[in-house]
This record gives structure tokens, sequence and C-alpha cells, in this order.
């Protein structure tokens, strides 16, 4: 049984939805090794998100955006904003994204579908460097 984790440290991008299957799977070559397991994949950051989305088309990913945008609003009344209006709807959609997945690792390659992709949503115009913690585990 193989257990590893690793830190893997994004760099800034700006606002939207950003395909990083390449940059976490680069950064595990251990994973070839395996024949079964699991990878959890784990955010950092609570103004930010992780998903599961569609890998080829871009529109796909702008249309969660927008959708995003609309649910959790820059104009509502929130009561948390010391840190500028695109914090507190960043908290809303990183609860709702969520900040971790996990995913089968079978003969040396996570299983992803056909059209899916490990999407970082960036929440904040400004949001920085983020940062994943990768777990890996199996035989």
């Amino acid at each position: 049984m193989t257990w590893l984790s690793r830190e893997v440290f994004l760099a800034p991008r700006a606002r939207g939805l950003h395909l990083v299957t390449r940059e976490v799977l680069d950064a595990l070559p251990e994973l070839r090794e395996l024949r079964t397991g699991l990878l959890h994949v784990f955010l950092q950051h609570t103004s930010a998100g992780l998903t599961l989305t569609e890998n080829a088309s871009s529109d796909v990913r702008r249309d969660l955006e927008r959708w995003l945008d609309a649910t959790a609003r820059e104009d509502a009344r929130w009561e948390h904003g010391l840190e500028g209006p695109d914090d507190m709807p960043a908290h809303v959609k990183s609860m709702l994204t969520g900040v971790a997945l996990s995913l089968p690792v079978v003969d040396g390659a996570v299983a992803l579908g056909t059209w899916q992709g490990i999407c970082l949503c960036e929440f904040r115009d400004r949001g920085g460097p983020r940062r994943l913690v990768l777990t890996l585990q199996g035989d």
C-alpha cells in the first residue's frame, strides 16, 4: 500500500474557472505506478473552489462562472466586506463548489470521464497563488 502527500502551489490566475488537471497530475509521477487507488485533492482556501467540469469547451466554464456570479452577487447586502466586494461572494461560491475532490485511480491514471477536467474556480479578482494538498493512496 502506497501513501503519499504533496503540496502544489498554483500560480495566481484571473477570476474564472481554470483547468488544472495537468498541473495536478504532473505533481504526482508516482500515480503511474498504482494499479488501483484514490487521489484526494484539497484546496486550502475559502475564497476559491474545486470542481470537475467540461474540459473541452471553455463556453461551459464561462456559463458556470456567470451562473455563480448571479447566484452570489457582489451588490448583495453582505455584512462581511473588509476584503472588498468580491470577498464574501467568493466565500459563498466556495461553499457551493466545494474545496475537495476524491478521484479514483485505475491502472496508473486518474479515472476521469472523457470530457472531465479538474478545475480551479478562482472567485477573487486578485486571489493570489493557491495551495493544493494532494494525497495519493493505493496499490
